[in-house]
């Protein structure tokens, strides 16, 4: 065999075995996560869901509601539209 194809394909395998060498180090990690966070499901990943705003203007709502909210009649307000 030339020298030349002989060194490529050296160099071939060489780069094979990197990749899969690298690919099983990324698994061995994935599996300690994942036993990690069975054996200590009590912790928390630190992500905290952001308010969202009421309105497209960013505002909150600032009156109650629910039955808290009654009209100055003393009637609760409509919740549906009339159909």
């Amino acid at each position: 065999m030339h020298p030349e194809f002989a060194r490529e394909l050296t160099d071939q395998r060489g780069r094979e075995m990197r990749a899969q060498a690298r690919q099983a180090q990324l698994a061995r990690i994935a599996i300690r996560v994942g036993r990690r966070r069975r054996h200590q499901p009590d912790e928390t990943d630190g992500f905290v869901l952001p308010t969202i705003p009421d309105y497209v203007d960013g505002s909150f709502r600032t009156e109650p509601t629910g039955e808290a909210a009654t009209s100055e009649a003393g009637q609760a307000p409509a919740t549906h539209h009339a159909a």
